[in-house]
């Protein structure tokens, strides 16, 4: 079985051995290289062209949306996918990550969240944080895609969300109270750990609930999910 290379960006010590750790311990990951500052990332890019790279959005020397936008502008043909790691959900800094070229984008203190945004990442597919999808909402709600040369327009498009925004009407679901209170925490961007601890239920209860939410939802995954629950105004 083929391993996802990975570079580690990140400038924390205890934070990069806590996902070097997380990554470690699963047979799909390999690190390839680790920096703890954008020079360094730079050159580990340019050099190891990794599958995917996590770039901590607050590296010292320049943060990490400019050394996306620098990987993407400056290295011909790199093919590496880019997913910045962050604890800041504002708006500005999400659109900012996507304008810059990058792929997807989690928060900091999700280690379950952050495997399977490599994952999805690798494969092709922008990643976003369940925590975050009232700002990708908004962004779809405010801009609709009229011209392609928009960066706006490139977020959406990257988020997929354009074409949940065209939908006319939501099909009523048919959700139990307890789906309900496990899709407000996956909204709130809580991983199965953290909902299981909240409602004192098991994590496999938990993921047997959002099986069922993903069912009803008609969702992909849990991003979309969340994108949907907000928008048929299931949670606030």
């Amino acid at each position: 079985m083929t391993k996802i290379r990975v570079a580690l960006i990140e400038d924390h010590d205890l934070t990069r051995l806590g996902i070097r750790t997380a990554l470690q311990r699963n047979v799909d990951f390999e690190i390839i290289g680790e920096a703890d500052n954008a020079t360094d990332g730079l050159k580990i890019l340019k050099t190891l062209r990794p599958d995917v790279a996590i770039v901590d959005i607050g590296l010292p020397d320049i943060d990490g949306i400019e050394l996306t936008r620098e990987a993407k502008s400056a290295v011909p043909g790199l093919q590496t996918k880019i997913l910045i790691l962050t604890l800041r959900d504002s708006k500005e800094a999400v659109l900012a990550a996507f304008a810059a070229g990058a792929d997807s984008y989690c928060m900091k203190d999700k280690y379950d969240n952050l495997l399977e945004a490599v994952r999805h990442t690798h494969n092709g597919n922008s990643w976003i944080d369940p925590a975050i999808a009232r700002i990708v909402l908004q962004q779809a709600q405010e801009n609709p895609p009229h011209s392609q040369g928009s960066q706006n327009n490139k977020f959406v498009e990257k988020s997929d969300f354009n074409n949940a925004r065209d939908e006319n009407s939501i099909d009523p679901y048919t959700l139990t109270e307890r789906e309900l209170e496990v899709l407000q925490l996956i909204v709130e961007g809580c991983s199965n750990a953290i909902i299981a601890e909240r409602l004192y239920i098991t994590v496999g209860t938990v993921k047997t609930h959002v099986r069922n939410i993903l069912n009803k939802l008609c969702a992909d995954d849990r991003t979309q999910a969340a994108v949907r629950a907000l928008r048929s105004g299931l949670v606030g």
